[in-house]
């Protein structure tokens, strides 16, 4: 009688273990991606809450002056610092800055990021959706 296991019975073993442990590996990927897009949209959800109770302040949404492409820091009143995304780019933005070619409106302003699961997610002061294209860049169209 033997006592123990043959290098064959352990390297098979090891061979499934390996392959058990790639399939979560793979799947924990989706959930990851999944976890910045939901992270992304709440940001979003932020931003546009503290945009709306700026303007509340003095009836016009902030403006970045100096880049028309910057989410304006003014609005630290109500949001302490402007949320970057979770990959450490900022989000997208459009204000209705005098001069400079933003396709918004007064009162107008749209934020924005893409999507990892394809798509983009804005808000503005419509409120947040999830869009299928880049928001327009049309006069008159800020957001959607």
């Amino acid at each position: 009688m033997r006592n123990g296991f043959t290098l064959i019975e352990l390297l098979v073993v090891i061979a499934i273990i390996g392959i058990l442990s790639t399939v979560v590996l793979v799947s924990l990927g989706g959930a990851r991606a999944k976890a910045r897009d939901a992270r992304r949209m709440a940001d979003i959800n932020q931003i546009v809450l503290a945009l709306e109770m700026d303007y509340s302040d003095d009836e016009k949404y902030s403006t970045s002056a100096t880049m028309p492409t910057k989410i304006p820091t003014d609005t630290g009143r109500y949001l302490d610092a402007v949320p970057k995304d979770p990959k450490g780019t900022s989000y997208s933005w459009r204000d209705n800055t005098a001069g400079a070619t933003t396709y918004c409106d007064d009162p107008s302003f749209c934020v924005y990021t893409q999507l990892e699961e394809g798509g983009y997610f804005a808000g503005s002061e419509k409120g947040a959706r999830k869009l299928d294209v880049i928001p327009p860049t049309q006069a008159g169209k800020c957001c959607w």
